[in-house]
């Protein structure tokens, strides 16, 4: 089966934030992952996270961070294709930057929390 990764893309500057946030730095990259560590794993589980990913912008978010080396998939139907996703071990290594932004968010974003799948997850890095 050929591979469904596409070459990467160049990174702007040789700063390590600046390339951080060429891979994961758009509005819902991080957000994926986050589901991701949760325990979704299928893009029907991840199109229906409450922030409301448009389907289009999922499919190409997937695709950019399997591309980086973030996620990786395997086909779970054939007829339609249909693919699970999950971390590679470079994607489990945001994990402690998700607890940072998540503990940051409850401490200075009034109305926000934590949710427990979440805190599970995360207890368990």
């Amino acid at each position: 089966m050929p591979s469904r990764r596409t070459a990467p893309t160049l990174l702007r500057s040789s700063c390590p934030i600046a390339g951080a946030l060429d891979v994961v730095g758009d509005r819902w990259t991080l957000l994926i992952i986050r589901d991701l560590v949760s325990g979704r794993r299928r893009y029907g589980d991840l199109a229906s996270a409450e922030e409301g990913i448009p389907t289009n912008i999922l499919a190409d978010r997937l695709k950019r961070l399997e591309a980086s080396g973030v996620i990786d998939s395997k086909p779970y139907q054939q007829n339609p294709p249909r693919y699970e996703y999950g971390l590679t071990e470079k994607g489990e290594a945001l994990k402690p930057v998700l607890a940072t932004l998540g503990v940051w968010g409850k401490q200075h974003v009034r109305g926000t929390r934590l949710p427990e799948a979440m805190k599970a997850a995360l207890s368990h890095s």
